[in-house]
């Protein structure tokens, strides 16, 4: 097994989660904010942006899988907006602390027939910050709660994962 960690931030993170945690090769998932100014959340985020960060398995999938697969929940032209969620938190992004995952997004994303109009950040991970416990897999406890990605692209993976 080789465990290799890379943080998604794609709207509100409640649905990122949701939906990363049921890919085939996702270890675990936790949400948190990326980026920020500080090493906490004591301002009004700070900057951050909500993330999920993500550990897979690289011998079971693959970066480029999983940026397959975060592609479809997120609209990636949007600046600062997913859904009903509007501003900076909000913004779409992929953060690792490793330069060749870095590496592997920027080439996805140039390889794209529409990358000129692509807005979603490709940085090395700065800051982490975990998210609280109540927002920590939100929308299993509270399947109500408003989410920007649809339930049928919540579960499109779901049925490959408990195989």
């Amino acid at each position: 097994m080789r465990l290799e960690t890379i943080y998604f931030a794609g709207g509100c993170l409640w649905g990122v989660q949701a939906f990363v945690k049921t890919l085939p090769g996702v270890i675990l998932t936790e949400a948190g904010r990326a980026n920020g100014r500080t090493n906490s959340l004591d301002g009004e985020y700070d900057g951050y942006a909500e993330c999920v960060k993500t550990l897979f398995d690289a011998d079971r999938t693959t970066l480029e899988h999983l940026l397959r697969c975060f592609f479809e929940i997120i609209d990636p032209y949007s600046v600062n907006r997913q859904g009903e969620d509007v501003g900076l938190k909000y913004r779409t992004g992929i953060y690792s602390r490793a330069p060749q995952h870095l590496e592997i997004a920027r080439r996805f994303i140039d390889t794209r027939a529409d990358a000129e109009n692509i807005v979603v950040e490709v940085l090395p991970l700065a800051h982490y910050v975990k998210s609280a416990e109540e927002h920590q897999d939100r929308l299993a406890r509270c399947p109500s709660d408003y989410c920007h990605i649809p339930l049928e692209m919540l579960n499109k993976y779901k049925h490959r994962r408990e195989q």
